[in-house]
C-alpha cells in the first residue's frame, strides 16, 4: 500500500456526518488515509476501479468501508450487494453507519455480508467516540485478510 491508497473509504452523503466522521478519525491519527464517496455510483467506481478510478488496482484495497444506507443514484443495500457478491471485493470490512431504525434493514445487511451495523447515535459526542473507536479496532487492532484474498478476476463485472 503506498501512501496516497487509502485505508477508509467513507461513503456518505450528509456534509456534516463527513466532516464529523473525518474529525473524529483524525483525532486517532486515522483521517489521512481517507477516500470520500458522496454516493452509492461513486463508491462502486472506487472500490471496482472504474470510471474516475479506472486507475487504481485491485492491489490495494481500502482496509474499512463505512457505508451509509441512504444515499444517492445507489442506495448502501445495492453497494453491500455488489461488494459482497464479487470474489474480488468480498473480502472488504463493511460497517454500516446509518441513522435507519428499520429492522427489515438490519437484517437484510447482515444477510449480505455486513461485518457490522451501527445505528449512528444522535448525540455529537457520542457520534464522535463511535466513529473513533471503529477507526482504532478496524485499522489498528483488526487483522486485515491478506492481499492474496483480493486476487482480481478481471473477467467479473458488477
Amino acid at each position: 500500500m503506498t501512501p496516497k491508497d487509502p485505508q477508509i473509504l467513507l461513503v456518505e452523503d450528509n456534509a456534516k456526518d463527513v466532516t464529523l466522521t473525518l474529525h473524529a478519525l483524525s483525532e486517532e491519527n486515522l483521517g489521512n488515509s481517507i477516500q470520500v464517496a458522496r454516493d452509492g455510483e461513486e463508491a462502486l467506481d472506487f472500490l471496482f476501479c472504474r470510471g474516475e478510478f479506472a486507475g487504481r488496482s485491485f492491489d490495494h484495497p481500502p482496509r474499512l468501508v463505512l457505508l451509509d444506507l441512504k444515499l444517492p443514484k445507489v442506495d448502501g443495500l445495492e453497494v453491500l450487494s455488489a461488494v459482497k457478491g464479487d470474489p474480488r471485493t468480498q473480502a472488504i470490512p463493511i460497517v454500516i453507519l446509518t441513522s435507519s431504525r428499520q429492522e427489515s434493514e438490519l437484517v437484510e445487511c447482515y444477510k449480505l455480508g455486513v461485518n457490522a451495523y451501527i445505528q449512528k447515535p444522535v448525540e455529537f459526542d457520542a457520534f464522535r467516540k463511535t466513529v473513533k473507536q471503529l477507526g482504532v479496532f478496524w485499522l489498528v487492532a483488526n487483522e486485515p485478510p491478506p492481499l492474496t484474498s483480493f486476487r482480481p478476476d478481471r473477467t467479473t463485472e458488477p
